[in-house]
């Protein structure tokens, strides 16, 4: 079963690299965006919300080398505001609602769902559409609701959703990688 699952993630892997030159967009996009004083917001649930958190931690911090700090806000870390927003209003508002605070025109809001269908992630991307904020997805196989909505999406065609999780995380750093080339970062 673990030779199995090293395979599938493989496999998968393999056919994401297809996407290299759509995240060197991103990254000059990005780079643009934080440069300029924008901010990206990333929102999952589960590992998907570890996978929004890790790209928000990599930028507030550093990926590989030092470089000023930009601004990242993982949408679910705020559990004072994400519980009396689910409380207040339900748990299909809980990301939409932060977009709505703390999105402005010409920002980047990340959404991440090995699904696609996550109502509250669906939410956040249309929320951020109203505001003029560019979406981009993370996802699972398509075709799905969120790939559907965002500006552009990253399918990940892979049988589980633990396989789906770990290419989303090389995603995530080959984002980081992105940027920081974007920015002439040295590696």
């Amino acid at each position: 079963m673990i030779e199995e699952h090293f395979a599938a993630l493989s496999e998968a892997a393999g056919k994401t690299a297809s996407w290299a030159p759509k995240i060197r967009d991103w990254g000059e996009h990005l780079a643009a965006v934080l440069t300029s004083g924008g901010r990206l917001l990333a929102c999952g649930n589960g590992g998907s919300a570890a996978e929004a958190q890790h790209l928000t931690g990599e930028l507030v911090g550093r990926f590989r080398d030092d470089r000023r700090p930009f601004s990242a806000i993982a949408l679910h870390a705020d559990t004072s505001a994400g519980t009396a927003i689910i409380n207040d209003y339900g748990e299909h508002e809980l990301f939409a609602r932060q977009v709505r605070a703390h999105a402005r025109p010409g920002d980047v809001l990340v959404c991440l769902s090995t699904s696609g269908t996550s109502q509250n992630v669906v939410a956040a991307a249309k929320a951020a559409h109203e505001l003029g904020v560019t979406t981009w997805a993370l996802t699972g196989p398509p075709p799905n609701p969120l790939a559907a909505l965002c500006h552009e999406a990253i399918p990940v065609e892979a049988p589980s959703t633990a396989t789906v999780q770990e290419v989303h995380l090389a995603l995530v750093h080959a984002l980081c990688t992105a940027l920081d080339d974007a920015l002439g970062v040295s590696a």
